[in-house]
């Protein structure tokens, strides 16, 4: 299973991105991404994640790999769940403090126009650099959840 170009385009632009997991006893866990990036084949995707800020969502996936990710654009309510069961902690590579950065402009930019002061807009996905975190998990199931019709329809991404 993997995202086409336009997914990976549209998860890796300025949208809200919620993660969360759950415990052993299945008590829910969740927290805000700062960012992501996709391997080049669209089957896995590396969160990037402000460890701080996501301590219990860190520890339910170390102990079940669980995940659910939404990804949401704000000023049009497009949003994609992705969901996967092998996320763990991985290296941070080159580029991902610049690039969580660059999402974290680009999801205030989106806010801007529908009224929201840039400082609420930058302070919803703030993060602090030293306490960066990348969470990797492999692609296993995909939703259309914008508000609609649709909402809740598997999406068949390409095999």
């Amino acid at each position: 299973m993997m995202l086409d170009a336009e997914q990976i385009d549209f998860i890796q632009s300025g949208v809200s991105i919620a993660v969360a997991s759950r415990d052993v006893r299945l008590v829910p866990s969740v927290s805000k991404a700062v960012g992501c990036r996709v391997a080049a084949d669209g089957r896995q995707v590396t969160l990037l994640l402000d460890a701080g800020q996501s301590q219990q969502l860190l520890r339910d996936v170390a102990e079940c790999g669980e995940l659910a990710v939404v990804f949401c654009r704000p000023s049009s309510h497009r949003t994609l769940q992705l969901k996967g069961h092998d996320a763990c902690l991985v290296e941070l590579a080159p580029g991902d403090v610049e690039r969580a950065s660059v999402h974290v402009q680009a999801f205030a930019e989106d806010l801007l126009p529908l009224g929201y002061a840039e400082p609420f807009a930058r302070a919803t996905h703030g993060f602090c650099t030293e306490q960066l975190c990348a969470l990797r998990f492999t692609l296993s199931d995909l939703f259309d959840q914008t508000p609609g019709p649709r909402a809740g329809q598997r999406l068949e991404p390409q095999a």
